[in-house]
């Protein structure tokens, strides 16, 4: 048995040029390249590989600037808790705190790709942020579920993606017959 909860509305995503007042939290659409984006990712990679004692875990095709659909980055303006903690200056005066992105899958169907907050961040609701508004996104263009991989050395993004209304699904595509793979999904209402 599952409890469903209800989404609470994705925060709107800003130009990160023009950022909100210190002490919040914003959402930034970035390109796929982007120093933020590719930082946020590298370390994403670095923590996944230290997980599973490997540094290319990836089954099958990574996300890239071809495939990936959207890439949002979340950053704290100063003031914000931890901000102090966190290096960096960046637009609008904000630490890019995490990330994560969609990749088309077809069909109506979508992949959320890289999904990461910075350890000091977490626990706050930027990774609600952040799928709330990847959610979004798919919304306004259509797209009637969302699909996801994460493995089985990851039990608090289970727990996350559960708590947000993924349920556990067949693997799929590259994912197919991997053991310590689990995939999941949402329908997008």
């Amino acid at each position: 048995m599952s409890i469903e909860h209800p989404p609470k509305p994705a925060p709107p995503v800003h130009d990160a040029r023009h950022a909100p007042p210190a002490g919040r939290t914003w959402l930034a659409q970035v390109p796929w390249a982007h120093p933020d984006a590719e930082a946020l990712r590298a370390r994403q990679r670095a923590e996944i590989a230290e997980v599973y004692g490997t540094p290319d875990s990836e089954p099958g095709p990574a996300p890239s600037a071809a495939d990936c659909a959207v890439f949002v980055v979340a950053y704290a303006g100063p003031g914000a808790r931890g901000a102090d903690r966190a290096a960096g200056g960046h637009p609008g005066g904000g630490v890019p705190v995490g990330c994560g992105g969609l990749r088309e899958l077809g069909g109506g169907l979508g992949e959320v790709k890289r999904m990461y907050v910075e350890p000091a961040w977490r626990g706050t609701g930027i990774a609600g942020e952040l799928l709330g508004a990847l959610e979004e996104w798919a919304r306004r263009r259509g797209w009637r579920a969302l699909r996801l991989e994460t493995g089985d050395r990851q039990p608090a993004a289970v727990r996350f993606y559960a708590r947000h209304g993924y349920a556990r699904m067949p693997n799929f595509g590259a994912y197919a017959g991997l053991p310590g793979s689990w995939c999941f999904e949402r329908a997008l209402d």
